[in-house]
This record gives structure tokens, C-alpha cells and sequence, in this order.
């Protein structure tokens, strides 16, 4: 039976960078005979945690699981019984992921955490994750700002689901045309040409960790 590959897409745009790079890492993917599915979270209609905690009510009948019913529900029920690897796709936007993607996050991660000490997972199986973001700043800008929310979503990924790692695109090409829209701190050239020369590289990178994640067996 081949792995299921998912990618979830965060960004409410389906053709740019980030659905772009999430597209190469399912592509990886399935050159290694995986089978492998894309959700745009910004087709679903569905809300963050609503603190009920009935995930975390003794002999409740909702624990470890998230009670809350929408469409996010049936995406929460393959991820827990069909993935063998995941890729989260986001856009930067103010110094952490889009709201979309923060709201999906909270309903798949806090259930499966336990309030005990340490922490730990009641997640049943060990899944890959792989976060890819995109974003305006440099590397530089990015490790300086976004360092401590990009470790924190690996660390806690990482606890829930077995293993996590990231990928950065950084000073992505936001407008096909710049000369419709109102902005002077970017230089269009300059965002052209690393568009060209080496957003094609951030996907090979992409490609790269799909097929090797394709690899990658339940128990790793």
C-alpha cells in the first residue's frame, strides 16, 4: 500500500509561492510512489480551539481528540488515520503563520498534547512533518525576527508527531507587476531576479525533502 503524503496549504493564494513549494514537496513525494494530496485551509470553514478542553476530560469520550465539528473535522480524522508524512505550508504574515494556518494548528496540535509533566503525545504513530515558509525578509531578517516562532512550531511538531524540520523561502516575489501597487521598500528588480534565479532552488529543496520523506517508514 502506498504512504499518504499531505500538504496543507495556509496561504489564501493557490498558484503562488507557497502552494508552489508545496506542490514540488508532493511531487518529490509521489517520484518515490507515494500518493499524495493537497488542502488549501482557505476553502474550509472552520474556527481555532474553543478551549471546550474535552480533549483533555477524563474517560470523556472526545479525549486526545478535538470535539468541535466543522469542515476542518474530516481533515483532522485523515491526518490522524491515513498520513504517513505531512507538509505545512505558510506564509509569513506579521511575524508568524497566516491566520488560517494558526487556527488549523490549533486544533491538530493541543489535543494530542498532554497536561502532564514532562509533556507528552497521544498522537498514535510517528509522522514526519515538514514546515515550508515563505515570507518577504531576507535569511538574515528572518533568522533575527521569525528565529523563536519557526524553532518553537519544529519543537512542539517535533514532541506531537516524531520528527519535524523546516524549509525557508525567503524575499519572495509578492506582484506579477509592481507598478499597480503602492510600495517603495522593495526593489522590484532585485525581487525579480531572486525569483528567477533562486526561488527554483527553494523548490528543488522542496522536491528534495518530499521524496525523502516518501521514504521515511511509520516507526522512524
Amino acid at each position: 500500500m502506498p504512504m499518504k503524503v499531505l500538504a496543507i496549504n495556509g496561504s489564501p493564494r493557490k498558484g503562488r509561492n507557497t502552494a508552489t513549494l508545496l506542490n514540488r514537496a508532493l511531487e518529490g513525494a509521489a517520484s518515490e510512489g507515494a500518493e499524495t494530496e493537497l488542502i488549501h485551509l482557505y476553502d474550509l470553514d472552520f474556527k481555532g480551539c474553543k478551549s471546550c478542553f474535552a480533549c483533555k476530560l477524563k474517560d470523556g469520550k472526545n479525549y486526545g481528540r478535538c470535539a468541535v465539528k466543522d469542515e476542518l473535522t474530516p481533515l483532522l480524522k485523515q491526518i490522524e488515520e491515513e498520513a504517513d508524512a505531512i507538509f505545512l505550508g505558510s506564509p509569513i504574515y506579521f511575524g508568524t503563520v497566516s491566520g488560517e494556518m494558526r487556527s488549523f494548528m490549533e486544533r491538530l496540535m493541543f489535543p494530542y498534547l498532554t497536561y502532564t509533566n514532562p509533556p507528552t503525545t497521544l498522537f498514535p504513530r510517528k509522522v514526519p512533518v515538514g514546515f515550508i515558509y515563505t515570507m518577504n525578509l531576507s535569511e538574515q531578517e528572518m533568522k533575527n525576527y521569525y528565529g523563536w516562532h519557526i524553532g518553537n512550531n519544529e519543537m512542539v511538531l517535533s514532541l506531537l508527531f516524531g520528527h519535524a524540520e523546516s524549509l525557508f523561502s525567503c524575499d519572495t516575489q509578492q506582484f506579477d507587476d509592481d507598478s499597480k501597487y503602492v510600495q517603495s521598500r522593495f526593489d522590484p528588480e532585485a525581487k525579480a531576479k531572486r525569483r528567477r534565479e533562486v526561488f527554483p532552488l527553494d523548490c528543488e529543496k522542496a522536491f528534495e525533502m518530499g521524496a525523502r520523506f516518501a521514504k521515511v517508514d511509520r516507526d522512524l
